[in-house]
């Protein structure tokens, strides 16, 4: 007989297992399913996030960024060092641990709220009022039954027709994440979060990287101002070589390079050979063979599971959240609609606000940001008033040495109230905490100009940025 639950998640990403240990504190009889596998082919909880992409990037990120330090920065502080070496193998081992702690951290969370973990690949097989849904793993398969349903089963490299991915030649994220060596010359197809950081990672380390975006513009989604400035740096001090209005005409891989032939935003046809081509275009809904023309589920024409704004799916009591649904691709937007799931099961009233959530790009400088943009509020014609504050001009940022970027705020012009924020500098990621608290409760440009900040801190650039939102900066 299968086993009965009062709550299954498909899926085991930052959204499915916080939605599991939410259900499971609720009181509710709670599995999680999941069939991800780390590089020892044991099953390892926690999704793309925690095995090969929020966390093994960060980890490399900030391993790349103390390299550039000691080599490029520390004599400027009188710090002298010299034969400085890079050990990948060292490196990465300390990614995987890193990565270890936290998967295993999961299934002692799972322990601690007793959630039911199955390994294996769920999919409904039938619906009613209680559903079934199989488990298959290798040759082995299970069945189980749960009256409520969250499918939070991620998302996937989008692939690339022109250039599919060999692991050796042609990586994706994952594989971009696990190179022994450092590439001497290395390509990079799309300029969006992926692209950028990975480029950034390597180029830290040695790499000579050139980045090619079929987009006309850099980073669309972002102010245009924070893209501009971001576009100078990477173009500039970083040595990121991005073009962007790139359409791809052949990649072929050899045994010991990737030719690429693309036609440039000029029409002019250009040709480059790389040691490794990482294919970096985005993401799609992970929603194939998970059932749903079984039970009736509703798939939009891009994969996504429709849902309402409090993420209920067409059919009762199954609920999807995350990557696999419409909103931005945001491992802490999965997370709390994880949560809001699972307490709307339970009867509460939750919601995510999707107007206030948080996005970051991990490179340096760091870009982050929140809400609309200048030309978002240009195109819907809302008046608006703009304060800005360059890091050049924070003590604390100079302390650091990192004193590229500036902080952005935008503010109804009648009513006052933020409607954006945005940063590019140092801690950027950090930083922009304060502007989601402050728009979560309506707060007013005036009111982040009145609260005190410490001295000297990067937060002082909210400050006066805020302040000049009235055209009283005090600090240029």
């Amino acid at each position: 007989m299968a086993q009965q639950f009062d709550v299954a998640v498909l899926g085991a990403g930052p959204g499915g297992y916080t939605a599991a240990i939410r259900a499971a504190q609720l009181g509710f009889k709670t599995v999680c399913i999941d069939d991800w596998k780390n590089n020892q082919g044991k099953p390892s909880l926690g999704g793309t996030c925690l095995n090969v992409g929020c966390i093994p990037s960060k980890a490399l990120l900030e391993s790349s960024e103390n390299y550039e330090r000691v080599v490029h920065k520390f004599a400027e502080h009188g710090i002298k060092a010299a034969g400085v070496q890079v050990d990948m193998a060292t490196m990465l081992a300390r990614k995987d641990k890193i990565v270890d702690t936290f998967t295993g951290g999961i299934a002692l969370l799972f322990k601690k709220n007793k959630v039911a973990s199955l390994h294996g690949k769920g999919s409904f097989v039938a619906g009613g009022d209680v559903y079934s849904i199989e488990i298959r793993d290798g040759d082995r398969t299970d069945t189980i039954e749960a009256k409520h349903v969250i499918i939070a089963t991620g998302s996937l490299p989008r692939p690339l027709a022109e250039a599919p991915v060999d692991h050796d030649r042609i990586l994706d994220n994952a594989s971009a994440l696990a190179l022994g060596e450092i590439p001497k010359r290395l390509g990079v197809i799309g300029a969006g979060v992926i692209g950028l950081e990975m480029g950034s990672v390597w180029r830290r380390l040695g790499s000579d990287v050139t980045i090619l975006e079929a987009l006309p513009a850099f980073l669309p989604a972002v102010d245009e101002q924070v893209a501009k400035e971001a576009f100078r740096v990477f173009n500039g001090p970083l040595d990121l070589k991005i073009f962007t209005g790139v359409k791809l005409t052949s990649v072929k891989p050899g045994k010991k390079a990737v030719a690429v032939t693309y036609v440039n935003r000029d029409g002019n046809t250009q040709m480059a050979d790389f040691d490794r081509l990482i294919v970096a275009i985005g993401r799609v809904p992970n929603t194939s063979g998970i059932g749903a023309e079984k039970v009736g589920l509703k798939l939009d024409a891009r994969g996504y599971v429709e849902v309402d704004e409090s993420n209920r799916t067409n059919l009762p009591n199954v609920f999807a959240i995350g990557d696999a649904v419409r909103g931005p691709m945001l491992a802490h937007k999965s997370s709390e609609e994880g949560v809001a799931a699972a307490e709307t099961i339970a009867g509460q009233v939750s919601h995510v606000n999707l107007d206030t959530i948080p996005w970051v790009i991990y490179t340096s400088p760091e870009i982050a940001w929140v809400g609309k943009t200048e030309q978002q509020l240009k195109a819907e014609g809302l008046p608006y008033r703009v304060g800005q504050f360059p890091f050049i001009a924070s003590g604390r940022a100079r302390a650091l040495g990192e004193t590229a970027g500036f902080m952005k705020m935008l503010a109804h012009s009648e009513t006052d109230r933020i409607l954006g924020v945005h940063i590019i500098g140092p801690y950027a990621s950090e930083l922009i905490a304060e502007a989601v608290v402050a728009m979560e409760f309506g707060a007013s440009a005036e009111d982040i100009a009145r609260i005190v900040h410490a001295h000297p801190t990067l937060s002082e650039a909210m400050h006066e940025a805020a302040l000049g939102v009235h055209k009283r900066t005090l600090n240029i």
